[in-house]
C-alpha cells in the first residue's frame, strides 16, 4: 500500500521492545525561523482540494495542474511539465505530469519534492461501496504540496545568494494497488511519478540532498525518523530533525527511528542516487501507522490544520537556508 510499512524480521528483532523506534542523541539550542506562513500553506491546501479529488486523467487534476505551474511561475520559477506514461498495477499505461520549477542560487542545489495526485479509491472505507469513490486527499497530497507553495513564495522573495532549489511536484503517487484488489500482484505500482522522474536524472551531483514532504497536514501528526531516510541519508535527516528541536519543535519531530516507508523518496534514492529524506505523518500506535482518515472518504479539510504546515515549512526552510 500507500506509504507502506515494510518491516523484515531482521527490523523486528533489532526493535523489540522499543515499539518500532530507536532512540537517538538530541541537543537543543535556540535558532532564528526563517519567514513562513502556515495560514498561506493552508489556503494553497484549500485550492488544491476546491477542485475536487486530483485523480488522473480527470478534468479535476488538469485543472489543477495549470493552479500549480500558474502559482509557482508566480512566484518566480522556471517551471517545466514532466509528461510520460507508466504502467498501473494492472500493467495499464498510466498518464503521469510532474511539475518541476527552479530557483536559482549560488550554492548547490536542493531537491524539495511532493506528490499533488489523490488516490482514486478510498479502499479504507468499512463499506465496499464507498471504497470505489475517489479520496479528496487534503492531507495526503495536497498538504505536502501547499506546504511548498508557501515555500515557494518566500524563495521568489530573497535574493539569490542561497541555495539553487528546484520544487518537484510528483504525480500518481497515489495510483498504487487497492485493497480490493484480488489479481496479479505487480512491483512498484506505487509512486509513479517520482519513477519516472528518477529514471530520467542525468546528473544526480546536481543536488547535494532532498526532503520529502508527505501527510504535513493534520493536527495529530507526528514526525519520526523514516528507516529508508536514515539508510540513505542519514546525516541530512539529523540536519532536519536538530534544526526543529532548536526551532523548539521536538515534540512534533520524534527522535525516533520508524519502520521502513516506501514513498517517493525510495525511489530518488535507489534510482536517482540522490539522497533524500521523507518527513512524513507516521504513529505505531494507530492501526494503519497513519491518520485515521488516512484513503478514507474523511481527508479533507478537517483533517488539516494551519499550525502543522507552519511548523514543518519553517524547519524546511531554515534548514535549506541554513
Amino acid at each position: 500500500m500507500s506509504k507502506h510499512c515494510i518491516i523484515p524480521v531482521i527490523l523486528l528483532l533489532l526493535t523489540a521492545g522499543l515499539g518500532g523506534c530507536k532512540k537517538t542523541p538530541q541537543t537543543a539550542d535556540a535558532l532564528q525561523a526563517a519567514p513562513f506562513s502556515g495560514d498561506s500553506a493552508y489556503r494553497y491546501i484549500a485550492e488544491q482540494v476546491a477542485f475536487g479529488p486530483r485523480v488522473p486523467g480527470t478534468t479535476a487534476h488538469y485543472e489543477c495542474a495549470r493552479y500549480l505551474r500558474g502559482q509557482l511561475e508566480r512566484f518566480g520559477a522556471t517551471v517545466e511539465t514532466q509528461q510520460g506514461q507508466m504502467p498501473d498495477y494492472r500493467g495499464e499505461m498510466q498518464p503521469v505530469v510532474n511539475l518541476i520549477a527552479r530557483f536559482d542560487g549560488n550554492r548547490p542545489g536542493i531537491l524539495l519534492c511532493a506528490h499533488w495526485d489523490s488516490r482514486p479509491w478510498a479502499d479504507q472505507e468499512e463499506e465496499y461501496a464507498d471504497r470505489m469513490r475517489p479520496v479528496t486527499g487534503a492531507n495526503d497530497g495536497a498538504s505536502g504540496t501547499g506546504v511548498l507553495l508557501e515555500i515557494a513564495r518566500q524563495l521568489g522573495m530573497r535574493e539569490k545568494t542561497g541555495p539553487a532549489v528546484d520544487i518537484v511536484l510528483f504525480d500518481c503517487e497515489d495510483m498504487g494497488t487497492p485493497d480490493f484488489y484480488t489479481g496479479r500482484q505487480r512491483e512498484d505500482t506505487w509512486c509513479l511519478g517520482s519513477q519516472l522522474w528518477a529514471k530520467s536524472v542525468r546528473d544526480s551531483k546536481q543536488y547535494r540532498y532532498g526532503i520529502l514532504l508527505d501527510m504535513v497536514g493534520s493536527p495529530e501528526a507526528v514526525f519520526p525518523k523514516e528507516y529508508h531516510s536514515m539508510e540513505f541519508a542519514a546525516q541530512y535527516t539529523e540536519r532536519v530533525w536538530r534544526t526543529a528541536r532548536r526551532l523548539g519543535y521536538s515534540t512534533l519531530f520524534r527522535d525516533e527511528v520508524c519502520y521502513p516507508i516506501t514513498d517517493d523518496h525510495y525511489y530518488i534514492n535507489t534510482l536517482a542516487g540522490i539522497p533524500c529524506i521523507d518527513i512524513i505523518h507516521y504513529d505505531p500506535h494507530s492501526s494503519t501507522g497513519f491518520g485515521h482518515y488516512w484513503h478514507t472518504l474523511h481527508d479533507d479539510m478537517s483533517a488539516v490544520s494551519p499550525a502543522t504546515p507552519e511548523a514543518v515549512g519553517k524547519v524546511v526552510l531554515t534548514t535549506i537556508l541554513n
